[in-house]
């Protein structure tokens, strides 16, 4: 396959990502809690949020969807840059200048309800920042030296944790946030991955604290931490992974996806459910970096068969105009959601969503948004506006 030809499937499967990040604004949990008898709208609001620690719903797998493909587009980008003659100089250039772009617009996004600028990195943009140019540095080794690199990574992080005891001054509900009685608390070896009683949130006391704040950094509500982007650069070699095989003329790219996905799902449950490492998005244990990568080959292995194989692309543009557009749409989900929700309240009324009744009004007014959202990227996709860092 030619190497500056565009793969539908990846546009497609980025422009789900991006769709389920923007129909936040449907806040199903909301439609659920006004129709608290209804399993169908329960199911989901489950569904567009994330577990409390351990487990998966279709919300999780945002995040580690966008970081899949980012390692997916990488041997793609690399080689229409060489065939543009940029040699090896411009291509770090490149890298450095996307990654901190990436960082930054990460803090950016995440500072613009507060009163400065909130430096934290556990935000999809500023993980995979952090992680692009390693990502870049492995793009070139061969499959073998890949496969050694993300097992040693895996297992040195799942070490540092397991090695990590917590000082017991720290384990109270005021630095941690988290009661010793919570429900998702873990005992046994499963235990050094707890919410906020973990290396990656003793190392966020001592980092963050580092830069300007309004108040002391104890620990985060969500118990999310700046050291995930380094499992997160486990999701991206997988990504680089399938990239390099939809970059191939053969014909068992759909038998190797799927080899390559049950055998991750296989290898994470078994550490989940033996109590070695449990499967937790929220810290980007190993298991998880394994687990929602074996979910993504499986999610890439549907796209790739129906559009790419089969070219079943018409009902699929809808999604592939979003796509090729990610950033722009993910800054649209983050900026101007409330913009547009506000006006609204101001120019026709505070109730013009609840004409379906007052249970249904965040699913109204969440439509509006979402249409208003699309037809701007689809002329910007008309007008061949695409914004790339």
């Amino acid at each position: 396959m030619a190497s500056s030809k565009r793969i539908l499937s990846v546009d497609i499967y980025r422009g789900l990502v991006m769709f389920l990040m923007m129909a936040e604004v449907w806040h199903l949990s909301k439609v659920s809690s006004n129709l608290p008898e209804s399993s169908f709208w329960s199911f989901l609001a489950f569904n567009q949020s994330h577990v409390a620690w351990a487990g998966c719903s279709l919300h999780d797998l945002i995040q580690p969807s966008f970081t899949f493909l980012v390692g997916v587009a990488l041997p793609f980008s690399v080689a229409r840059r060489i065939s543009k003659g940029d040699d090896s100089k411009n291509l770090w250039l490149h890298v450095i200048k996307r990654a901190a772009i990436l960082v930054l617009l990460g803090v950016f996004l995440r500072s613009m309800y507060s009163s400065i600028t909130n430096w934290t990195f556990e935000d999809t943009l500023s993980q995979i920042g952090l992680g692009y140019p390693i990502l870049f540095l492995l793009g070139s080794k061969s499959e073998r030296k890949l496969w050694i690199a993300l097992v040693a990574l895996l297992i040195a992080y799942w070490l540092a944790f397991f090695l990590y005891e917590i000082p017991p001054s720290l384990n109270n509900l005021s630095n941690t946030g988290v009661s010793p009685d919570w429900q998702h608390n873990y005992s046994g070896i499963a235990s050094h991955w707890n919410k906020n009683t973990n290396l990656a949130w003793a190392f966020d006391r001592w980092f963050l604290n580092l830069f300007p704040r309004e108040s002391v950094f104890n620990f985060n509500g969500g118990g999310y931490a700046t050291l995930s982007f380094i499992p997160t650069l486990g999701t991206m070699i997988l990504g680089l992974f399938a990239g390099r095989i939809l970059l191939e003329d053969s014909s068992d790219k759909i038998m190797r996806f799927v080899k390559i996905g049950g055998s991750l799902i296989t290898i994470s449950l078994v550490l989940h459910f033996a109590g070695i490492n449990p499967i937790v998005k929220r810290i980007w244990t190993p298991s998880w970096t394994l687990f929602s990568g074996g979910l993504c080959f499986f999610i890439l292995t549907l796209f790739h068969w129906l559009a790419d194989k089969k070219e079943i692309i018409k009902p699929f543009n809808w999604l592939k105009i979003i796509g090729m557009n990610s950033l722009a749409a993910y800054v649209m989900a983050h900026t101007i959601d409330s913009f547009i929700h506000k006006n609204f309240q101001i120019h026709i009324g505070e109730n013009y969503a609840s004409f379906l009744g007052m249970p249904y009004q965040t699913l109204v007014s969440g439509s509006v948004i979402l249409i208003m959202e699309w037809l701007l990227l689809r002329w910007m996709y008309q007008k061949k506006i695409f914004i790339k860092v």
